[in-house]
């Protein structure tokens, strides 16, 4: 008798550029877990029935990337620590006594950051730039990396300061890292580690904050990947940082995303070689 299959999905829009698909089927076939992965397109006004549907037929779990992961908290029963702190989701489990959200994105920057580019987060200073979803996933993980000073830079800085404030209110005493709020043109300069959580690089814009607030030699890490990325990787070159994609990151929060669902941890190394490769061939 055959292993039922699960299903599972990114859902988002848009979504016919996500690598997830390739992902999670990498995923599947090193464990040997019987998962069926695929896109989901949403209409922008239509998120909540489109998932509600997509779990009613008979399907596990999904993903949920731009602009939905503060909608996907709205809509779950049960959430994560990580996922309440963020106040969104990324990552659904669709359990017969209520769906649970969490939030995998900080954990898998900070995985990339520090296991696949090398980079210890331990007393760094980090500009996070941007206030929406992936930076309220992120700036978690960030707090509790070590690092000394965490900079939220965005155009509303209201927005960054709301989500800076939550976070302290949450960790109280418990916080190490200097988190403050600031707005793009004044956040600071020669950071150790700079993020990009913005949609810039998907709208095609230029890069919102000054070259000065790159270190010589430090990292800058785009959340997106692909042509979207190079404007941005391009930008921290030209300015004397070592620019990284989001395709460490995707991997990763994937692998959280995998571990939640089916209770198995993938190796995320090779699947990321895989991944790359897959992606600068002609």
């Amino acid at each position: 008798m055959s292993t039922p299959v699960s299903r599972y999905a990114v859902v988002g829009h848009p979504v016919a550029h996500s690598q997830s698909p390739f992902i999670h089927a990498a995923f599947a076939a090193q464990t040997g877990e019987p998962v069926r992965y695929e896109r989901l397109l949403c209409p922008l006004d239509g998120f909540a029935p489109a998932v509600r549907e997509f779990a009613a037929g008979g399907a596990s779990g999904c993903n949920v990337t731009m602009p939905f992961k503060f909608e996907a908290f709205e809509l779950v029963a049960k959430t994560t620590p990580r996922a309440r702190l963020a106040a969104a989701c990324n990552t659904l489990r669709f359990d017969a006594d209520g769906w649970l959200g969490d939030n995998t994105d900080g954990a898998g920057l900070v995985r990339d950051i520090e296991r696949n580019a090398g980079v210890a987060l331990r007393e760094a200073r980090v500009l996070l730039i941007g206030a929406g979803g992936g930076a309220a996933g992120a700036l978690g993980p960030l707090m509790a990396s070590g690092a000394s000073e965490v900079v939220v830079a965005n155009r509303s800085v209201e927005r960054a300061r709301s989500l800076v404030d939550r976070h302290l209110q949450a960790v109280g005493d418990a916080a190490t890292a200097r988190v403050v709020a600031a707005p793009l043109d004044a956040c600071g300069d020669a950071f150790d580690v700079v993020v990009n959580a913005t949609a810039t690089s998907v709208a095609g814009a230029p890069v919102p904050v000054a070259a000065s607030v790159l270190r010589h030699g430090g990292l800058a890490l785009d959340m997106m990947y692909g042509p979207a990325a190079s404007a941005f990787l391009a930008w921290a070159a030209e300015n004397g940082a070592s620019g990284r994609d989001g395709l460490g990151m995707l991997v990763e929060q994937a692998a959280e995303a995998f571990l939640l669902w089916r209770g198995v941890e993938p190796e995320t190394a090779p699947v990321l070689r895989a991944l790359r490769a897959r992606l600068a061939a002609p």
